[in-house]
């Protein structure tokens, strides 16, 4: 299994790190999380098979997570000749089958029928749908949006949990559990803390719960990048821990 960080940013905009998006590589499976804006040039710098994605997955409907999709779409259908023939699954929180049509009502018909096909699944927290190859997904409930849920993908005895947007919530680090990477969200130093977002120090407290075989921090404002966030996990945290940056590769080997 392998997790490539797209796109580590917010909707902060800089050139380092574009919006939210996140590939995991499991068996045949190539799972997109999050797609913002960014991602389909980070697509093309670091996945030479971006072509290959089978499934998308959105945590929540926020520009800086969806943002790219038509972009994608629209470069499997015209973007290379032949255009795209294999089947696209989305995947997303009640509403994403709307989210879709609202998409396909701004740019147009293609979207709704792109040339392939498309299929949508909106996943309820505690579900678990099974992705092919001994993939399962699952999600959870998390304090951001609505409708915000977090993800976790497991094949081969391995497991991934991905946060997206979230505010600190003790039962998502009991979700998230033992798990071998823990991709989470690291927005807004203490001095700036909102509900529904992290700080270091509440990452901290979310690791000592869920006690990940490895930390990845991602989607930073920039002022958090001025604080030090090693230091606030430390606290709370001693294992592995990776500040992640746009194309950043982990490999997860499978038992």
């Amino acid at each position: 299994m392998r997790l490539i960080t797209l796109g580590t940013g917010t909707i902060a905009l800089t050139s380092e790190r574009v919006c939210a998006g996140h590939l995991i590589e499991a068996g045949s499976v190539a799972l997109l999380l999050d797609c913002g804006s960014g991602v389909t040039h980070r697509l093309a710098e670091h996945v030479p098979a971006w072509r290959e994605i089978t499934h998308v997955a959105f945590t929540h409907f926020h520009a800086d997570h969806v943002g790219d999709f038509a972009t994608l779409v629209f470069a499997w259908k015209y973007g290379s000749l032949p255009g795209r023939s294999a089947p696209l699954r989305v995947i997303g929180p009640v509403g994403t089958t709307a989210l879709l049509g609202r998409l396909a009502d701004a740019f147009g018909d293609w979207l709704r029928e792109p040339g392939f096909p498309l299929s949508v699944s909106e996943i309820l927290p505690g579900e678990t749908l099974a992705l092919g190859d001994g993939v399962e997904l699952g999600a959870t409930k998390v304090p951001h949006t609505a409708e915000s849920v977090a993800y976790s993908l497991t094949r081969g005895g391995r497991r991934v949990v991905y946060t997206g947007d979230t505010g600190f919530d003790p039962l998502l680090g009991e979700w998230a559990r033992g798990c071998d990477v823990l991709l989470c969200e690291c927005s807004l130093p203490a001095t700036m803390a909102i509900p529904e977002h992290l700080t270091p120090e509440q990452c901290g407290a979310l690791a000592a719960v869920a006690r990940p075989k490895h930390f990845v921090l991602t989607h930073f404002y920039p002022p958090v990048e001025h604080t030090d966030v090693r230091a606030a996990i430390a606290a709370h945290y001693a294992g592995p821990l990776s500040i992640a940056f746009d194309g950043a590769t982990f490999e997860i080997e499978e038992g």
